[in-house]
């Protein structure tokens, strides 16, 4: 028999990310690395443990291979344990039931007896896209206070951002009493972070009706909340004041790379208190050359530098050879780039080539263009060939 949980973390990491183009062709949109050493999943799942929550199911589903492989049995997050511990739930068909993931909801609903077996009071719903540090405990805490039924962290947004979330209007006790999935015409902008904590026993009771419902899109923002609204039940909105990005787009991943470069409040990976775990496999130093020149750049292990780096994020193993220089970008796991090569504001894949004299990016920005430049897992952009779009 399994020992009781008080709360179980479901993860929904099944998403195909289909707006960071090359970068998820063969790979779920949370295995995409982030800040050199990390993955996209690896901030939800130090948030799990740092705050002592210890049974977390990861729902997987779309090219899952690389994502499974990191994720292994969990032992880079203190999650490799008897009971509880790191589960991989992909989609699974069995007797009568059983189906690829439909949406966020139906995806908790085909792991209702991975949740039932720990019995837990409270069900803490989580999205492996967001590049963020939380502390769970603290909004349990809130949701038991409030007796909830449904707490939603929810995070201020610009008004002109906000029809890109679910949006909440709130009374003065936080308590809820308007949700809108993604309006043209938003009423508020406490936008939904898509961080959940329900009670079990109500959760489970609105994942069986959205079953039944005709006409459902399995999804929470779409059916189990505004359900839960119009039947009286009672939700709040825990609000969130730290550093928060949905990482969903080519910008906004090339923007979070650049915001720990610029020390941006609440993306602190370097504190000690709340370590943001993953599994990294370099051990070697890295070398800089005697002409090398960094600056304001990070540079992991087991990366040789012989160019020039400015405002740049450098995952290990990557070589960059002399006379090249590259601004504002993001390079992944062993990228090799040539002699006398210029980057700007671009996003390199994984073991990437990159031939001498190539010349990748924009040197400038212009405000509400997608001007990030973007090269695919093992892209190879040719000898003096200029490139401004995705490869």
């Amino acid at each position: 028999m399994r020992l009781k949980k008080e709360i179980v973390a479901m993860l929904l990491a099944g998403g195909q990310g289909t707006r960071l183009q090359v970068l998820t062709k063969n790979m779920a949109k949370p295995a995409v690395p982030f800040g050199g050493k990390y993955r996209i999943i690896d901030f939800p799942l130090s948030n799990c443990v740092n705050s002592g929550i210890s049974t977390v199911g990861v729902l997987t589903q779309f090219m899952p291979l690389e994502l499974n492989s990191y994720m292994g049995n969990g032992s880079p997050w203190d999650l490799d344990r008897m009971d509880g511990g790191l589960s991989i739930l992909p989609p699974y068909t069995g007797g009568e039931s059983g189906d690829w993931y439909k949406g966020t909801s139906n995806a908790i609903y085909q792991n209702l007896n991975y949740i039932e077996q720990y019995s837990p009071e409270y069900v803490l719903i989580l999205s492996g896209d967001h590049i963020y540090k939380m502390n769970y405990n603290e909004m349990l805490k809130f949701h038991k206070k409030n007796d909830a039924d449904l707490t939603i962290a929810h995070i201020d947004v610009p008004l002109e951002e906000a029809s890109r979330f679910g949006i909440l209007n709130t009374n003065p006790d936080l308590s809820i009493r308007e949700f809108v999935e993604k309006p043209k015409n938003p009423i508020s902008t406490k936008a939904s972070m898509g961080i959940y904590i329900f009670k079990w026993s109500e959760l489970k009771k609105y994942l069986i009706k959205c079953e039944e419902m005709e006409g459902t899109s399995y999804d929470f923002g779409k059916d189990i909340i505004p359900m839960m609204l119009r039947e009286g039940k009672k939700m709040y909105a825990y609000p969130f004041k730290g550093y928060w990005k949905d990482v969903g787009t080519i910008e906004s991943l090339w923007q979070a790379n650049m915001d720990l470069l610029h020390n941006v409040d609440g993306l602190n990976i370097y504190d000690p208190l709340w370590r943001i775990y993953c599994r990294h496999y370099e051990s070697m130093p890295q070398y800089i050359g005697e002409n090398a020149k960094i600056s304001n750049s990070m540079v992991t292990e087991g990366s040789i530098i012989k160019g020039k780096i400015q405002e740049t994020v450098i995952s290990s193993g990557v070589y960059i050879d002399e006379s090249s220089e590259i601004y504002n970008s993001v390079l992944m796991k062993n990228v090799r780039i040539g002699k006398n090569v210029r980057i700007y504001n671009s996003i390199i894949g994984e073991e990437a080539i990159i031939e001498d004299g190539a010349v990748i990016g924009h040197k400038e920005i212009e405000s509400g263009k997608d001007m990030i430049t973007v090269v695919g897992h093992k892209g190879l952009v040719k000898e003096k060939e200029i490139l401004q779009k995705a490869l």
